[in-house]
């Protein structure tokens, strides 16, 4: 945002989705039967770094084994907000973890190792639950763990997990009819589109929100630029109301 700012390009942030960031583990896992922000904490943040590498180190409940780590690169928007909801800062990290852009890559490094835990998208999830094992999030100790799910996105329960997934227009492209006319196919179809590669769709009203922002020119984003943890699709609509 701050880089559109400086070159003064003017853009419309558009919400068109909700996703489930989703931990995964080995099938033969026996020991991780739900997490909280706090252990993924200890796990992933940066001062982690060549000083947590056993599941022991985390809880003492757990074995006394390696604990292997996979994630998406610096540059995915998964490893932002997932760095934002559980270290507190976006890009915060350890940084000696398997880090790859293909999602495959992690879900194969998973599916082979008793010790590893990754996360990404539900949508990666959803095509290897053959492979791999979500893990509910309890989003506080003593809370009742939950686990990702359209539902429980819908409902708000799986938190701190659950992110809005936005696209940017450049304003002066909306000019252009061929693009103006494509944002009006893109939010008219919007619910299955979304659904069909496994994202959450947003109620109606949010799409017809988003041609309503461009029609009355209201740039920019809400949020200043930064991830919104803890966002639910019901606040999102308030949200999207008031403007």
């Amino acid at each position: 945002m701050d880089a559109c700012k400086a070159a003064g390009v003017q853009y419309y942030e558009l919400p068109v989705a909700y996703d489930a960031l989703t931990v995964v583990i080995n099938p033969k896992n026996t020991w991780i039967k739900s997490l909280t922000p706090a252990e993924l904490k200890k796990m992933w943040e940066p001062v982690a770094q060549g000083r947590v590498t056993t599941w022991k180190q985390v809880n003492p409940a757990w074995p006394n084994q390696p604990l292997k780590l996979f994630g998406p690169g610096a540059d995915s928007g998964t490893f932002d907000y997932f760095t934002e909801a559980v270290n507190g800062k976006s890009k915060a990290s350890r940084g000696d973890f398997t880090a790859s852009e293909d999602d495959n890559v992690l879900v194969t490094g998973v599916s082979r190792d008793v010790n590893a835990l990754g996360y990404f998208g539900f949508a990666y999830y959803t095509e290897n639950k053959d492979k791999l094992k979500a893990v509910p999030i309890a989003a506080a100790p003593g809370k009742q763990p939950v686990y990702p799910s359209t539902e429980n996105v819908e409902n708000g329960s799986y938190q701190p997990l659950s992110r809005p997934i936005f696209i940017y227009i450049n304003a002066k492209s909306v000019e252009r009819p061929e693009i103006k006319q494509f944002l009006e196919f893109y939010m008219k179809n919007a619910d299955p589109l979304v659904r069909e590669v496994k994202y959450v769709p947003l109620p109606r009203k949010a799409y017809d929100y988003n041609l309503e922002h461009i029609a009355k020119k209201r740039l920019g984003s809400k949020f200043g630029g930064e991830n919104e943890v803890g966002l639910t699709i019901e606040q999102l609509m308030k949200l999207e109301a008031r403007l």
